[in-house]
């Protein structure tokens, strides 16, 4: 009988041990699990708005004399240089709407002053659109030019595709109806604040 006893009571240890183990098991792995899902759904990147497209390509322009190739890569491009803040936000779209991911674009500008610099990269860098055909760029507003509205220069080039050089406008600017070149197309969709100014344009790449 009392070997019985002994058999028990080690029957009924190792049965409790195995349920606070599996217990324990339980708990710990509930709380990754629910951080893991958390962390997927609050970093999923912005979905692009296709109704933005115009399904109409973007209307290339001319060069201009002051292009410069090898331009940094960055999407700062006035670190340091003063003047009032301008944030440009758009995507990269084919002709059918569909976002354009890795598409290179270079921009190139005059500063607050009208004065482009040819002799460093000052106001001019390239950058690569994300996975979903976004860009970002950060730069200041350029002042008009000569007898030219306010203007960025752009070159976009998607994956072994061909360039779209072009430049983007403003709106509202006085010499935009006069400027030979000027494309109403062209004109970024621009909300000033009391810091900066944010605009936005999207390209449409024939193809």
């Amino acid at each position: 009988m009392k070997n019985k006893s002994l058999i028990y009571v080690f029957v009924a240890i190792f049965i409790v041990g195995g349920v606070y183990f599996i217990l324990g098991r339980q708990t710990s792995i509930a709380p990754t699990h629910q951080t893991q899902e958390s962390a997927s759904v609050t970093s999923a990147p912005a979905q692009p708005d296709s109704t933005d497209c115009t399904e109409n390509p973007t209307p290339s322009q001319t060069e201009g004399p002051y292009y410069k190739s090898g331009s940094p890569l960055r999407n700062n491009i006035a670190e340091g240089i003063s003047g009032e803040i301008l944030i440009i936000t758009g995507y990269i779209y084919d002709k059918n709407c569909n976002p354009i991911s890795n598409a290179w674009l270079d921009f190139w500008q005059a500063d607050s002053n009208g004065v482009y610099d040819n002799a460093r990269y000052r106001l001019r860098g390239h950058q690569f659109a994300d996975e979903k055909g976004m860009y970002r760029l950060e730069t200041i507003v350029p002042a008009q030019y000569g007898s030219r509205p306010a203007h960025i220069h752009v070159k976009v080039m998607p994956p072994n595709g061909p360039i779209l050089t072009s430049q983007i406008y403003f709106p509202n600017d006085p010499k935009n109806q006069t400027d030979s070149i000027f494309n109403q197309e062209l004109i970024m969709t621009v909300e000033a604040s009391e810091n900066v100014m944010q605009a936005e344009f999207n390209f449409v790449l024939n193809q």
